[in-house]
């Protein structure tokens, strides 16, 4: 498992790389290492390496390898999962208590079933930290809220004080390489920058989760403080 390791650190350093040419320090940028091809082991080496924030993109295995993992170190509380893929309301509840971070709520009904399911749970004064996903690239077969769609669900928010939204999530386009890549992810801070001017007070929209293997270097450039990082740790 050493190669998950050197991989790691090759890709600690491309990020560090890429926020001194952005004039950003590589600390304001939070790498997720992306476990959803790879098995429990290949997860275990990469926390063993040091990456502690783990993504994944469907419930059933966050909640598999968040099980296995605590078992192995006897405690997940160094670990903060990440659920990057749809979230369906029907696998809200066991979800919440395992993850750190949601990345991908799309729709008002999806944040009112998490926050009716956390309301409900022995700890109801903690809020669950959610970004918006939105669709910035236009494709009919993502996921994601349009543009023009996050505004009205910001104004709603407060109905919600179970889910703190933290920030907004994007996904580049299949097609149109780097150039492409980089007016989606303006796209996204732009709408963030302008929203951010009018948000409710229990809205915070400092995070912006952008960027995979093939591109993550263009969304630090465009102002990512997350990327979500798979198959560059893993080939």
């Amino acid at each position: 498992m050493s190669s998950i390791a050197d991989n790691l650190r090759r890709v600690q350093e491309r990020i560090a790389k890429a926020a001194e040419s952005a004039g950003r320090s590589s600390n304001e940028i939070t790498l997720v290492g992306v476990t959803k091809y790879v098995g429990v082991e290949e997860a275990g080496a990469l926390l063993a390496a040091g990456c502690y924030n783990i993504g994944e993109s469907r419930p059933q295995e966050l909640w598999k390898k968040a099980e296995a993992l605590s078992a192995q170190r006897g405690s997940h509380e160094a670990i903060q999962w990440h659920l990057i893929g749809h979230l369906q309301r029907n696998k809200v509840r066991r979800t919440l208590p395992v993850v750190s971070l949601i990345h991908s709520i799309d729709s008002e009904r999806i944040l009112a079933a998490i926050d009716e399911a956390q309301a409900q749970t022995a700890d109801p004064a903690v809020s669950i930290n959610v970004l918006l996903e939105v669709n910035t690239s236009g494709e009919s077969a993502k996921h994601g809220l349009a543009p023009g769609d996050i505004e009205p669900l910001l104004e709603v928010a407060p109905d919600y004080p179970h889910v703190a939204i933290r920030g907004l999530m994007t996904m580049a386009a299949l097609e149109g390489g780097l150039d492409v890549a980089a007016r989606n992810f303006q796209a996204l801070r732009e709408l963030r920058d302008k929203l951010k001017q009018k948000v409710p007070d229990c809205v915070q929209l400092n995070e912006l989760s952008m960027g995979m293997s093939d591109d993550f270097e263009v969304a630090i450039r465009e102002g990512a403080t997350i990327v979500r990082i798979g198959s560059a740790l893993w080939e």
